[in-house]
């Protein structure tokens, strides 16, 4: 290689980097050691991270029971080891599944069609604004500046080479929800759609039938977001959304130090040729028996690219199955129950502290430091063994003493005891 590029070493190869990023000497790494000893090491390291310790973060992640039934039906060789479905004569389970997946999903949310899961769901989100641009011929988005901030973030990231305008939307200081005025007053006939999510990056639920409306006059879509699937078992489906995307990571999908998770998109019928990723339908057999095959599939690798709709090439089949399983062992009144568990501790958690909004809210809240730092309040829960909520300055300035709180089933009262006692009285952290 070095005689083909005209090199006499590997030095030479290197030589365009600066000096002071050039390792000189050799890597730090003891000898070679043995199999178990490498074991007995990470098992070492493993003991140091926080397990055993409670959490109060939520913020699109939350820490909800997984049924030991999801493990033993996605490990199974025909799920694990599957690729896609293309051949849907030797891929029934697979298809079978999906199409399941995509029935509950509209049952969930209010919808009539749904697609057979996306990435996770901070990129679900920039394809349902590309999709409102498709159906309404426009360019223009509208994005509440309660929908997480991250997800904010790739929407920009999409939007900025497809030369679509991305405008942000106030909350009201008092309640924490988008403000419908602005709304109002900002949509004119080049809005393709407004974005808000429900519950919001505040943990408030929105006031979706009305923001509905608002788009509705002018000709714009409304798209609603969510990354609490939990929610949906108690709240109103958001049935007057055009469309709906949404992360289904609380669903039996470890936090996995930030994925895989599995996102969705989900439709009105009359759009369903603009929905991204593929579709998975019900037919039948030569024999007349129930089967299943790809329907609709928008993606560059089935049709032409310029018909395309989305470039995702694949999707998070595996870890939507785990999804399925959970919404398959709960049932409608068993996520129902669930869901009525996380509401009722964390409106306990919040009679411990001061939240910070009025509005309504699920599982999750913004709490009110006092004036103390919410990085002293996580100080002192973590001599506790305790993992405390998410400072909100790094994205919200204006919200630097608040602190987002969530508390899911998982949570017990005693922990949320001691967060109420850590925001009365902090020790002072050198």
């Amino acid at each position: 290689m070095l005689a083909a590029c005209g090199l006499a070493s590997a030095e030479d190869l290197f030589s365009h980097l600066p000096d002071d990023v050039r390792l000189k000497q050799p890597l730090a790494l003891a000898p070679g050691i043995s199999e178990y000893e490498i074991v007995d090491y990470f098992r070492a390291r493993a003991a140091e991270n926080a397990n055993g310790y409670a959490s109060f973060l939520g913020a699109g992640v939350y820490a909800h029971y997984r049924p030991v039934l999801v493990d033993a039906v996605v490990s199974r060789g025909e799920f694990l080891t599957s690729y896609t479905p293309y051949q849907a004569e030797i891929s029934q389970g697979t298809l079978a599944t999906i199409f399941e997946f995509q029935t509950m999903i509209c049952q969930l949310t209010g919808m009539d069609v749904a697609n057979a899961s996306m990435y996770d769901g901070s990129t679900a989100l920039p394809e349902a604004a590309l999709m409102a641009a498709r159906v309404t011929g426009r360019r223009r988005i509208l994005v509440a500046r309660t929908v997480h901030p991250e997800y904010r973030e790739v929407l920009r990231t999409y939007a900025r080479y497809e030369h679509m305008p991305i405008e942000e939307l106030a909350y009201v200081p008092e309640s924490g929800g988008v403000n419908l005025e602005q709304i109002e007053s900002t949509l004119d006939d080049q809005t393709a759609a407004v974005v808000i999510q429900s519950p919001n990056f505040f943990g408030i639920v929105e006031q979706v039938e009305a923001a509905a409306e608002l788009a509705h006059r002018r000709g714009a879509l409304l798209v609603v977001l969510f990354t609490e699937a939990v929610s949906l078992g108690l709240l109103r489906p958001p049935a007057e959304a055009d469309i709906v995307a949404g992360e289904l990571q609380s669903f039996a999908i470890p936090p996995s130090y930030g994925g895989p998770f599995a996102g969705i998109i989900a439709t009105k019928e009359r759009f369903i040729r603009q929905i991204p990723g593929r579709l998975v339908g019900e037919t039948r057999d030569s024999r007349g028996h129930r089967a299943f095959c790809l329907t609709l599939a928008t993606r560059e690798q089935h049709i032409r690219r310029e018909k395309a709709t989305s470039n995702i090439c694949t999707n998070q089949a595996l870890i939507a199955l785990m999804a399925t399983v959970f919404m398959s062992v709960y049932g409608k009144q068993g996520l129902r129950e669930l869901a009525e568990q996380n509401l009722a501790k964390a409106h306990y958690l919040s009679s411990q502290v001061t939240p910070r909004f009025t509005g309504p809210f699920f599982n999750e809240f913004v709490a009110s430091s006092n004036g103390r730092s919410p990085v002293e309040i996580n100080h002192a829960l973590l001599k506790k063994k305790i993992i405390g909520g998410l400072p909100l300055k790094q994205w919200y300035p204006e919200l630097e003493n608040g602190m987002l709180l969530c508390a899911t089933e998982m949570t017990r009262r005693e922990q949320m005891d001691e967060v109420g006692r850590a925001f009365q009285a902090v020790e002072r952290v050198a």
